[in-house]
């Protein structure tokens, strides 16, 4: 079994590879800044805080619940690049409310670091996929837009507000206020 190596921000592994197409260059440094300040706010959170429920409302979500999501879609998208590369793609409706229901239930007794690896795995699963492309197409572009750059675009802005209430609560000093 070969071993998984997850790239931390900054590593030279976590680098677009010299052969991914001209096209997509932008993209790829889109996707790539976007990823690092997920990493970047979740590092600043312990791990208590990363299963705080609040991150999203009805159904509440955790940070935990939002890897677990983010990972799902770079998985499915990387199974349809490579059925793209293999000629065997089907275009198909997807149920995203229900896909995005049935990973929560899925990953909801899974630890963080499962889901984190997880998700970092599926990341680069995707990316070797997406890099293999031999020339960019509509519907591998659609998949790379749904699970990459353009679906942590969504999720950042309340992704940074989550973390800034984290830390306000975990790095506020002491009411002085008197009891009554």
């Amino acid at each position: 079994m070969a071993d998984i190596i997850v790239a931390q921000p900054g590593d030279p592994t976590d680098e677009a590879p010299p052969t991914v197409p001209q096209d997509y260059l932008a993209e790829v440094d889109l996707e790539h800044a976007r990823w690092s300040e997920i990493t970047a706010l979740i590092h600043l959170l312990n791990p208590d805080e990363r299963l705080a429920p609040g991150y999203f409302r009805d159904p509440d979500w955790t940070v935990k619940d939002l890897i677990a999501h983010l990972g799902a879609w770079l998985e499915e998208a990387a199974n349809q690049l490579t059925n793209i590369a293999a000629r065997s793609y089907e275009p198909h409706d997807v149920d995203i409310d229900a896909r995005n229901g049935d990973v929560l239930a899925a990953t909801r007794d899974q630890q963080w670091e499962t889901v984190w690896t997880r998700a970092a795995s599926a990341r680069a699963y995707m990316l070797q996929h997406w890099f293999a492309q031999r020339a960019p197409s509509d519907v591998a572009s659609w998949w790379v837009r749904k699970a990459g750059a353009e679906h942590y675009g969504e999720h950042l802005p309340p992704l940074r507000r989550w973390v800034a209430v984290l830390v306000d609560a975990r790095t506020r000093p002491p009411s002085d206020e008197w009891d009554s």
